[in-house]
């Protein structure tokens, strides 16, 4: 049995926790817990590294950051649920495309359990609902461990996606949880969330050390689990 690190940090900038993610995952031991970082970030598009310029169309004034997770563009924002899953995949002994499809499943689970019907597509990551987007998976492996994740919308501004060409498909609808008549408060979200991805990680059985009530996150803020 081992134990993993859950981490609430509420509403932040994108590029701080970004950095933070690599600085774990560039820095992180044999014996360092994985972790799972749940937060919400301000307006953002994030191109990824695949990303084609003729699919960010219109950005105005929200800030485009170029990344290094894969995929395309997307946008993140208030009422969007971050799922950051911080897991060393070789000593876990799950795949990229494992871990995928535990990112994707628990969300279809979760969404069942609000009586909304979702599916994973072959053809493309993510969570769908009758062809409308609920969830965007895009991830980096590094060093044998991953970092960046999901985004989840739960009760989110859909209009900055007008913008972009969701995740490069020209015309892509994108929904979220409330508008499909499911649950739109993100704590208690998270909380039905978090056995589901659990169990589909394999990880059921860890002992969660839970770090609530993260108000600043500089790439520093981390508190120690003692």
């Amino acid at each position: 049995m081992s134990d993993i690190v859950v981490r609430n940090l509420g509403l932040q900038s994108y590029e701080p926790v970004w950095r933070a993610m690599q600085d774990f995952t560039d820095t992180r031991g044999p014996d360092t817990r994985d972790e799972i970082w749940f937060c919400e970030h301000e307006p953002v598009f994030t191109l990824g590294l695949n990303t084609a310029p003729e699919h960010l169309l219109a950005p105005g004034e929200i800030p485009v950051v170029q990344i290094d997770r894969g995929g395309q563009v997307t946008y993140h924002g208030p009422g969007q649920m971050m799922i950051y899953p911080l897991i060393d995949i070789r000593r876990a002994g799950i795949g990229v495309r494992d871990l995928v499809t535990a990112l994707e499943q628990c969300v279809v689970d979760l969404a069942g359990e609000q009586r909304i019907i979702a599916a994973s597509r072959c053809d493309a990551p993510g969570v769908y609902v009758d062809g409308a987007k609920l969830a965007s998976v895009g991830l980096r492996i590094r060093r044998g461990a991953s970092f960046h994740g999901m985004a989840l919308n739960v009760d989110v501004d859909l209009e900055p996606f007008s913008r972009i060409n969701p995740c490069g498909f020209r015309g892509l609808e994108v929904t979220d949880l409330q508008r499909l008549g499911g649950e739109a408060e993100l704590a208690k979200v998270r909380v039905a969330l978090l056995p589901h991805l659990l169990r589909h990680l394999r990880l059921e059985d860890s002992v969660l050390v839970p770090v609530e009530g993260l108000e600043t996150f500089d790439g520093t803020d981390v508190r120690p689990v003692t």
